[in-house]
């Protein structure tokens, strides 16, 4: 798809660029720098987009790689169709999508959250598809669901309760601020964002972080370079789930944020950026 599709995008809203078919469904993605291919997948956080998750580190990143970041069904600018499930199969399916409508045969996969059991899934279902592997904040294991969790999932649009579950994802509390919290309460009633976001978690929401988690032996198995990244503090996703996938994936490594909560691409953007991307670029191991 021609990188002239991208109109929107040039006519003020950083979120909007291009526009492919993926899946099944019309997805808007992020297509930036050059050289091997990184499909990089946002979390699901409320009115999250890939450009509001990625935005920090894709200019020092794109120098380095060719990042492509696209919104999930259900998130974002991609298509809202009436029926649709929003599950993991579904996801799976528009991520491979993506690599297939760009005429990719493998590309490496940064996952961050729930972006991270995309990632394992799509490692785990189509190893060939993936060279190497960034899980950051991942689910993808199952773990009791936390209270940060279950009350980023369980969202109602107000600005108070945007401003209460952003309590949750930073350490630095002057990330957490006023104009941030209505920046995204905003962008989480745009027509159409809460509709799918509430359809996809409801209560009681332990089955959704399980319904994520792919097999303690498929992931053993998983034969890809893997980096695991993690904030020390994080209040969503428990720092277990991080050290148990570096203990089960055996070409693993781990890297630790202290200081550090959910954000760790927008608390440590440089220090993420240049870790990602050196992890990336270097040759590979045997």
């Amino acid at each position: 798809m021609s990188k002239a599709l991208a109109t929107q995008g040039a006519a003020g809203n950083p979120e909007i660029a291009l526009t492919i078919r993926a899946g099944g469904i019309e997805t808007n993605y992020h297509d930036v720098g050059s050289g091997f291919p990184a499909l990089f997948i946002h979390g699901s956080g409320p009115g999250v987009s890939a450009w509001a998750n990625w935005r920090l580190v894709m200019p020092p990143l794109a120098e380095r790689l060719r990042l492509i970041a696209p919104d999930m069904a259900g998130f974002g600018f991609s298509e809202r169709r009436p029926g649709l499930r929003y599950e993991l199969d579904t996801w799976v399916a528009q991520a491979i999508g993506v690599l297939d409508a760009l005429g990719l045969e493998q590309a490496d996969v940064v996952g961050n959250s729930f972006g991270g059991a995309l990632a394992l899934a799509m490692a785990i279902r189509h190893p060939s598809r993936v060279r190497r592997l960034v899980l950051m904040g991942s689910v993808g294991v199952s773990f009791p669901i936390t209270e940060g969790l279950d009350a980023v999932w369980g969202y109602t649009p107000s600005f108070e309760n945007m401003r209460r579950i952003m309590d949750y994802f930073a350490w630095d509390r002057s990330l957490v601020n006023d104009e941030l919290a209505e920046l995204r309460y905003r962008a989480s009633i745009r027509p159409g964002f809460h509709e799918s976001f509430s359809a996809m978690f409801p209560a009681p929401r332990q089955r959704w972080v399980d319904a994520l988690a792919s097999r303690e032996e498929d992931i053993r198995a998983l034969p890809h370079e893997t980096l695991v990244v993690h904030g020390r503090d994080d209040k969503v996703i428990p720092l277990l789930t991080s050290l148990r996938l570096a203990d089960w994936i055996d070409r693993s490594q781990l890297h630790v944020y202290g200081r550090c909560g959910h954000w760790t691409q927008i608390e440590h953007a440089a220090r993420f950026a240049k870790l990602v991307g050196d992890f990336l670029t270097e040759p590979a191991r045997n």
